[in-house]
């Protein structure tokens, strides 16, 4: 698939930063589609559980007040918004990430949801792979549902190894490629018979079926592991939550 570089002028009024992004066509398209109904997806398909995965995965970020945090792929925001309780009140939190309907989703929730500690958010339209931000700048990232989804998942930790302090960790949340046939099997199934079904249901059918070839050409837990400590990460592991559905890589530079 090619590649599509999307550069956007830079609004002073905009609610959020744009810069060049890097992704494949189709993919930017699906998640600026369902962006509207992203978030009532998340809740009746997990039956809120993704609520307590994304805490555990903020939780294992390190994150604490004062600090200047990542969210990479930040979608509508579920992970910038915990990050900010956690940073508040000195802290900062950026959230990046490919889908300019993503992003004005999370700028409409900051402003919905009205509490102190999210001004210290900021949004920015940009690639995961080639971060606007200089060498050892964050304290701690988050990535939620992303590193299965960019075109080069080396690059992706490199450039998250790059903007991260030492010391600090990466948290990254996804689906998780089980080893256990079982559980493959049961995703797969929940994957083609509750997922699929249930999207479409708001007209997304299409949208949600890559899931089950997204996961499949995923890296396992140990193949996570393994990258993040060829790109120079000094610690990694990767923990199976939610029954082996899903997987939370940690790594410390």
């Amino acid at each position: 698939m090619d590649s599509l570089q999307l550069c956007l002028p830079f609004s002073s009024t905009s609610r959020f930063r744009y810069r060049p992004v890097r992704c494949t066509n189709e993919r930017q398209a699906l998640f600026n589609r369902i962006a509207p109904v992203y978030d009532n997806l998340n809740d009746v398909l997990s039956m809120g559980q993704h609520r307590i995965w994304k805490r555990m995965a903020v939780t294992w970020s390190g994150a604490k007040s004062g600090d200047n945090v990542l969210d990479l792929c930040c979608g509508s925001g579920d992970l910038a918004f915990l990050l900010s309780e956690k940073v508040w009140p000195a802290g900062k939190v950026t959230g990046l990430d490919f889908s300019e309907d993503q992003l004005s989703m999370a700028s409409s929730r900051q402003d919905l949801l009205s509490k102190v500690c999210y001004r210290n958010i900021e949004w920015v339209e940009g690639d995961a792979l080639d971060l606007p931000f200089s060498d050892c700048f964050f304290d701690g990232i988050t990535m939620g549902y992303g590193l299965r989804n960019v075109v080069d998942r080396r690059k992706a930790l490199q450039e998250m190894f790059r903007v991260l302090k030492p010391g600090s960790r990466i948290s990254v949340l996804d689906f998780n490629k089980s080893t256990q046939p079982i559980t493959a099997t049961i995703q797969e199934w929940m994957i083609n018979n509750v997922v699929v079904p249930v999207a479409s249901g708001y007209g997304l059918a299409e949208e949600y079926e890559y899931l089950n070839s997204s996961i499949k050409e995923f890296l396992t837990g140990k193949e996570q592991e393994k990258l993040a400590l060829e790109v120079g990460f000094s610690k990694a592991k990767h923990y199976e939550i939610a029954g082996g559905l899903m997987g939370n890589l940690v790594a410390t530079r």
